[in-house]
Protein backbone atom coordinates (compact mmCIF):
# COMPACT_ATOMS: atom_id res chain seq x y z
CA UNK A 1 0.00 0.00 0.00
CA UNK A 2 1.78 3.57 -1.02
CA UNK A 3 1.38 6.41 1.50
CA UNK A 4 -1.75 8.37 -0.65
CA UNK A 5 -3.31 4.94 -0.01
CA UNK A 6 -2.55 4.52 3.71
CA UNK A 7 -4.15 8.06 4.76
CA UNK A 8 -6.99 7.42 2.18
CA UNK A 9 -7.68 4.27 4.61
CA UNK A 10 -6.95 5.93 7.67
CA UNK A 11 -8.79 9.06 6.91
CA UNK A 12 -11.36 8.55 4.29
CA UNK A 13 -12.32 11.82 2.53
CA UNK A 14 -12.47 13.90 5.52
CA UNK A 15 -10.45 17.17 5.18
CA UNK A 16 -7.30 16.94 6.25
CA UNK A 17 -3.96 18.72 6.87
CA UNK A 18 -1.41 15.98 5.20
CA UNK A 19 1.96 17.44 6.86
CA UNK A 20 0.04 18.13 9.47
CA UNK A 21 -0.44 14.09 9.79
CA UNK A 22 3.04 13.25 9.00
CA UNK A 23 4.38 15.55 11.56
CA UNK A 24 2.37 14.06 14.25
CA UNK A 25 3.12 10.41 12.84
CA UNK A 26 7.25 11.61 13.23
CA UNK A 27 6.53 12.33 17.06
CA UNK A 28 4.33 9.20 17.56
CA UNK A 29 7.91 7.64 16.58
CA UNK A 30 9.29 8.05 19.77
CA UNK A 31 9.10 5.16 22.42
CA UNK A 32 10.65 4.06 25.97
CA UNK A 33 14.01 2.79 24.82
CA UNK A 34 14.36 4.76 21.31
CA UNK A 35 15.22 8.17 22.65
CA UNK A 36 17.26 9.15 20.15
CA UNK A 37 16.45 8.57 16.33
CA UNK A 38 17.75 9.44 13.16
CA UNK A 39 16.19 10.33 9.72
CA UNK A 40 16.36 6.94 8.48
CA UNK A 41 14.64 5.21 11.64
CA UNK A 42 11.93 7.35 11.67
CA UNK A 43 11.40 6.93 7.97
CA UNK A 44 11.77 3.19 8.70
CA UNK A 45 9.01 3.28 11.56
CA UNK A 46 6.71 5.34 9.73
CA UNK A 47 6.86 4.80 6.53
CA UNK A 48 7.60 7.97 5.11
CA UNK A 49 10.24 9.14 2.46
CA UNK A 50 13.49 9.85 3.67
CA UNK A 51 13.08 13.32 2.27
CA UNK A 52 10.14 14.15 3.98
CA UNK A 53 11.27 12.81 7.08
CA UNK A 54 14.06 15.24 6.86
CA UNK A 55 11.93 17.92 5.80
CA UNK A 56 9.40 17.22 8.66
CA UNK A 57 12.39 16.93 11.41
CA UNK A 58 13.96 20.61 10.55
CA UNK A 59 10.78 21.91 11.22
CA UNK A 60 9.92 20.23 14.58
CA UNK A 61 13.24 21.37 15.36
CA UNK A 62 12.40 24.85 14.81
CA UNK A 63 9.09 24.75 16.48
CA UNK A 64 10.19 23.51 19.45
CA UNK A 65 9.37 20.03 19.47
CA UNK A 66 11.97 17.81 18.66
CA UNK A 67 15.79 18.43 19.97
CA UNK A 68 18.82 17.48 17.10
CA UNK A 69 22.01 16.33 18.38
CA UNK A 70 24.78 16.73 15.67
CA UNK A 71 27.04 14.07 16.85
CA UNK A 72 24.62 11.47 17.12
CA UNK A 73 22.76 12.87 13.71
CA UNK A 74 19.45 12.09 15.88
CA UNK A 75 16.64 13.30 17.04
CA UNK A 76 14.50 13.07 20.54
CA UNK A 77 11.45 14.51 21.97
CA UNK A 78 12.03 18.14 23.79
CA UNK A 79 10.69 19.00 26.95
CA UNK A 80 7.54 21.22 25.68
CA UNK A 81 5.97 17.77 24.16
CA UNK A 82 5.30 16.86 28.33
CA UNK A 83 3.33 20.13 28.86
CA UNK A 84 0.66 18.55 26.15
CA UNK A 85 0.37 15.30 28.51
CA UNK A 86 -0.16 17.59 31.50
CA UNK A 87 -3.10 19.62 29.77
CA UNK A 88 -4.97 17.12 28.67
CA UNK A 89 -4.63 15.19 31.87
CA UNK A 90 -5.57 18.30 33.79
CA UNK A 91 -8.33 19.41 31.00
CA UNK A 92 -9.96 15.53 31.56
CA UNK A 93 -12.90 15.31 33.42
CA UNK A 94 -13.22 11.69 32.95
CA UNK A 95 -9.45 11.31 34.57
CA UNK A 96 -10.79 13.95 37.34
CA UNK A 97 -13.77 11.74 38.29
CA UNK A 98 -11.97 8.80 37.92
CA UNK A 99 -8.38 9.34 39.68
CA UNK A 100 -9.60 9.40 43.41
CA UNK A 101 -12.19 6.55 43.22
CA UNK A 102 -9.25 4.15 41.36
CA UNK A 103 -6.97 5.20 44.07
CA UNK A 104 -9.31 4.40 46.64
CA UNK A 105 -10.01 1.12 45.21
CA UNK A 106 -6.26 0.26 45.16
CA UNK A 107 -6.26 0.95 48.68
CA UNK A 108 -8.50 -1.11 50.16
CA UNK A 109 -8.55 -4.09 47.89
CA UNK A 110 -5.03 -3.46 47.67
CA UNK A 111 -4.77 -3.89 43.97
CA UNK A 112 -3.52 -2.25 40.48
CA UNK A 113 -5.94 -0.10 39.11
CA UNK A 114 -5.90 1.26 35.87
CA UNK A 115 -7.34 3.61 33.18
CA UNK A 116 -6.68 3.69 28.81
CA UNK A 117 -7.75 4.56 25.90
CA UNK A 118 -7.09 3.31 22.32
CA UNK A 119 -4.54 4.85 20.23
CA UNK A 120 -4.10 3.59 16.67
CA UNK A 121 -3.62 -0.23 17.43
CA UNK A 122 -2.40 0.32 20.75
CA UNK A 123 -3.85 1.18 24.61
CA UNK A 124 -2.35 4.16 26.46
CA UNK A 125 -2.26 4.31 30.04
CA UNK A 126 -4.09 7.14 31.23
CA UNK A 127 -3.63 6.55 35.09
CA UNK A 128 -1.65 3.71 36.70
CA UNK A 129 -2.42 3.30 40.66
CA UNK A 130 -0.13 0.55 41.79
CA UNK A 131 -0.60 -1.37 44.90
CA UNK A 132 0.46 -4.82 44.48
CA UNK A 133 -0.23 -7.65 46.93
CA UNK A 134 3.54 -8.51 46.20
CA UNK A 135 6.41 -7.09 44.43
CA UNK A 136 5.39 -6.50 40.86
CA UNK A 137 6.85 -8.04 37.61
CA UNK A 138 6.57 -4.63 35.61
CA UNK A 139 6.00 -0.91 36.73
CA UNK A 140 3.31 0.87 34.54
CA UNK A 141 2.99 4.51 34.62
CA UNK A 142 0.98 7.19 32.84
CA UNK A 143 1.17 7.58 28.83
CA UNK A 144 2.82 3.73 28.62
CA UNK A 145 1.60 1.61 25.52
CA UNK A 146 0.09 -1.66 25.60
CA UNK A 147 -0.92 -4.02 22.82
CA UNK A 148 -4.40 -3.91 22.13
CA UNK A 149 -4.81 -7.59 20.53
CA UNK A 150 -3.40 -8.94 24.00
CA UNK A 151 -4.49 -7.03 26.93
CA UNK A 152 -8.04 -6.85 28.45
CA UNK A 153 -7.62 -3.40 27.98
CA UNK A 154 -7.60 -3.51 24.23
CA UNK A 155 -9.93 -6.58 24.01
CA UNK A 156 -12.53 -4.52 25.81
CA UNK A 157 -11.99 -1.59 23.36
CA UNK A 158 -12.54 -3.75 20.73
CA UNK A 159 -15.60 -4.85 21.89
CA UNK A 160 -16.91 -1.54 21.57
CA UNK A 161 -15.94 -1.41 17.86
CA UNK A 162 -18.42 -2.98 15.41
CA UNK A 163 -17.11 -5.95 13.18
CA UNK A 164 -15.74 -3.72 10.29
CA UNK A 165 -14.54 -0.88 12.49
CA UNK A 166 -12.36 -4.19 14.26
CA UNK A 167 -11.48 -6.03 11.02
CA UNK A 168 -8.54 -2.86 9.89
CA UNK A 169 -6.98 -3.51 13.53
CA UNK A 170 -7.20 -7.24 12.64
CA UNK A 171 -5.27 -6.68 10.13
CA UNK A 172 -2.19 -5.17 12.01
CA UNK A 173 -2.76 -7.86 14.79
CA UNK A 174 -1.87 -10.51 12.01
CA UNK A 175 1.31 -8.77 10.82
CA UNK A 176 2.51 -8.45 14.28
CA UNK A 177 1.36 -11.77 15.96
CA UNK A 178 2.68 -13.69 12.76
CA UNK A 179 2.12 -17.26 13.38
CA UNK A 180 0.73 -17.07 17.04
CA UNK A 181 -3.12 -14.69 15.35
CA UNK A 182 -4.76 -17.97 15.24
CA UNK A 183 -4.49 -18.28 19.12
CA UNK A 184 -4.71 -14.35 19.63
CA UNK A 185 -7.85 -14.31 17.26
CA UNK A 186 -9.60 -16.91 18.75
CA UNK A 187 -8.58 -15.42 22.41
CA UNK A 188 -10.05 -11.71 21.26
CA UNK A 189 -13.13 -13.97 20.33
CA UNK A 190 -13.22 -15.60 23.69
CA UNK A 191 -13.42 -11.93 25.16
CA UNK A 192 -16.01 -10.44 23.18
CA UNK A 193 -18.07 -12.85 23.84
CA UNK A 194 -17.33 -12.44 27.71
CA UNK A 195 -17.96 -8.75 27.39
CA UNK A 196 -21.34 -9.57 25.80
CA UNK A 197 -22.60 -12.19 28.39
CA UNK A 198 -20.77 -10.46 31.88
CA UNK A 199 -19.69 -6.74 30.58
CA UNK A 200 -16.24 -7.62 31.24
CA UNK A 201 -13.39 -9.32 30.00
CA UNK A 202 -10.09 -11.51 31.24
CA UNK A 203 -6.42 -11.65 29.94
CA UNK A 204 -3.33 -13.03 31.54
CA UNK A 205 -0.50 -11.72 28.84
CA UNK A 206 2.24 -11.09 31.30
CA UNK A 207 3.93 -14.11 33.68
CA UNK A 208 1.52 -14.39 36.61
CA UNK A 209 -0.12 -11.01 36.00
CA UNK A 210 -4.35 -11.32 35.42
CA UNK A 211 -6.21 -8.19 34.68
CA UNK A 212 -9.78 -7.35 34.08
CA UNK A 213 -11.45 -4.76 32.24
CA UNK A 214 -14.45 -3.28 31.17
CA UNK A 215 -15.15 -0.02 28.47
CA UNK A 216 -16.29 3.53 30.02
CA UNK A 217 -17.82 4.76 26.92
CA UNK A 218 -18.28 8.72 26.99
CA UNK A 219 -19.01 12.20 25.10
CA UNK A 220 -15.01 12.76 25.42
CA UNK A 221 -14.86 9.08 23.92
CA UNK A 222 -14.06 5.85 24.77
CA UNK A 223 -11.79 4.69 28.11
CA UNK A 224 -10.62 1.08 29.62
CA UNK A 225 -10.92 1.06 32.96
CA UNK A 226 -8.92 -2.26 34.28
CA UNK A 227 -8.18 -3.79 37.85
CA UNK A 228 -5.02 -6.39 37.77
CA UNK A 229 -3.11 -8.37 40.18
CA UNK A 230 0.47 -10.43 40.35
CA UNK A 231 -0.53 -13.59 41.52
CA UNK A 232 -0.51 -17.47 40.81
CA UNK A 233 -4.16 -17.85 41.79
CA UNK A 234 -6.51 -19.82 38.83
CA UNK A 235 -8.41 -17.38 36.88
CA UNK A 236 -11.12 -18.02 36.99
CA UNK A 237 -11.02 -17.10 41.16
CA UNK A 238 -9.43 -13.85 40.31
CA UNK A 239 -12.34 -13.36 37.88
CA UNK A 240 -14.70 -13.87 40.97
CA UNK A 241 -12.82 -11.50 43.01
CA UNK A 242 -12.35 -8.61 40.95
CA UNK A 243 -15.24 -8.42 39.03
CA UNK A 244 -18.02 -6.83 41.23
CA UNK A 245 -15.41 -4.17 42.33
CA UNK A 246 -14.37 -3.51 38.48
CA UNK A 247 -18.04 -3.55 37.70
CA UNK A 248 -19.21 -1.50 40.91
CA UNK A 249 -16.46 1.15 39.99
CA UNK A 250 -17.50 1.56 36.31
CA UNK A 251 -21.35 1.93 37.20
CA UNK A 252 -20.46 4.72 39.63
CA UNK A 253 -18.98 6.48 36.49
CA UNK A 254 -20.89 6.08 33.94
CA UNK A 255 -23.52 7.65 36.51
CA UNK A 256 -21.10 10.60 37.44
CA UNK A 257 -20.08 10.98 33.89
CA UNK A 258 -23.97 11.17 33.14
CA UNK A 259 -24.20 13.56 35.49
CA UNK A 260 -22.12 15.65 34.68
CA UNK A 261 -22.89 15.66 30.82
CA UNK A 262 -26.59 16.37 31.69
CA UNK A 263 -25.40 19.41 33.37
CA UNK A 264 -23.21 20.86 30.80
CA UNK A 265 -25.72 20.21 28.57
CA UNK A 266 -28.03 22.37 30.85
CA UNK A 267 -25.86 25.08 30.59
Amino acid sequence: MNENAANNERFGTSPTNRSLIRGIDILRAFRPGSSWLGNSELAERTGLSPSTVSRLTQTLVLCGMLQHDGLRRAYRLAPPVLSFAHAMRAGSSVLALAAPRMRALAESQRINVGLAAPDGDEMVYLESIRYNRRVALRNVVSGQRVPMELTSLGRAYLATLSAPQRQPLYEVFQRRCGAQWRTVQAEIGNALKQMREQGFCAASWQPEVVALATPLVTAEGVYVLNLSVSTDEPLPLVVRTLSGPLQTLAQELRVELDALGSALEAL
